[in-house]
């Protein structure tokens, strides 16, 4: 389903004034794209964008207030239609009477600001943006490791809410445990958060619900966080052949975004928060530019050249 904001919702958020066509505060945003409709305000209607929230700023309504009464009702009414979901004055002007009317007509609300309107277009876009972003819930855990958001995953029981445990003791920050509600807010960023039944909770098998934030403080824990790097936690199995030296890198795709992928068998003996740790600042470092697999490999390419092969 479409994710989609309502008029309303924009009302509450910047709080704005609404002038009139209150009965269409219900109606549906469905893009982050505003519209200044100058074409429009100047007879030109071969497109009118009319699902997008429509703003006028100084430069729309001072041309508007030069045209004749009848013209301003013609293009008011081109204006207002069924599917407008609002019409926003900035930096507090007044709302033309065929404006108000037209809206009338057609219940499209109107509403107005004090705000510049540059101001106001960069807020509401962001705002829309993000609540118009495709979502996802992925069973796992999040954590900020040194500021990399790593994303454990794995089946049940395998261990990952104990690892997040010892990651939170060991100086790093919660962000959600068991599901994590991630949502993509741009090209190739991808932001995690917890719901918000269970945030800042983790569920540890045989102790059972703690609160991470009570217990560790609130520099333990964190609202959200953009998801860099994918842990998959598996119990070994021997007949399967493990990455050892690094070189080749799996990628997983949540929604449009491909985030570099790591498999890590779990089994008796191994300290998976230290693995996973290392993972993340291995992860700053090829960000960094310093690919340690990378260089291994030339160096070995290097030595079988000179003839030095027989050193492993």
């Amino acid at each position: 389903m479409q994710a989609k904001v309502r008029t309303a919702e924009i009302v509450k958020q910047f709080n704005l004034k609404i002038i009139t066509g209150e009965e269409g505060l219900h109606r549906p945003i469905l893009t982050a794209d505003l519209c200044r409709p100058g074409l429009v305000l100047a007879g030109y209607y071969a497109y009118y964008p009319a699902e997008r929230l429509q703003v006028l700023g100084k430069t729309e309504l001072t041309f508007f207030n030069n045209l004749t009464y009848a013209e301003q009702r013609e293009r008011a009414n081109i204006l207002c239609t069924d599917e407008t979901p609002g019409i926003l004055v900035t930096r507090g002007f007044e709302v033309p009477k065929a404006i108000i009317e037209a809206a009338e007509e057609a219940n499209v609300p109107v509403l107005v600001t004090k705000g510049h309107t540059t101001s106001v277009e960069s807020q509401i876009t962001n705002f829309l943006e993000a609540e118009l972003a495709p979502t996802t819930a992925m069973h796992g855990v999040l954590v900020d490791i040194y500021g990399v958001g790593v994303f454990i995953k794995g089946a049940s029981g395998v261990g990952k809410s104990e690892t997040a445990l010892e990651l939170v003791k060991r100086g790093h920050r919660l962000v959600a445990d068991d599901s994590v509600e991630i949502r993509q807010t741009g090209d190739g960023i991808l932001v995690g958060t917890a719901p918000k039944l269970i945030q800042h909770l983790l569920e540890i098998r045989g102790i059972g619900i703690i609160d991470v934030m009570t217990l560790f403080g609130a520099g333990a824990v964190r609202s959200h966080k953009k998801i860099s790097l994918v842990c998959n936690l598996e119990l070994w199995d021997q007949t399967k052949v493990y990455d050892r030296v690094g070189l080749d890198q799996e990628v997983l795709k949540i929604i449009d975004t491909e985030i570099p992928f790591l498999t890590i068998p779990v089994r008796p003996g191994r300290n998976l928060a230290v693995i996973i740790e290392v993972a993340a600042m291995n992860y700053r470092l090829k960000n960094m530019g310093i690919n340690t697999a990378e260089e291994f490999a030339a160096r070995l390419a290097q030595a079988i050249e000179d003839g030095n092969g027989g050193i492993l």
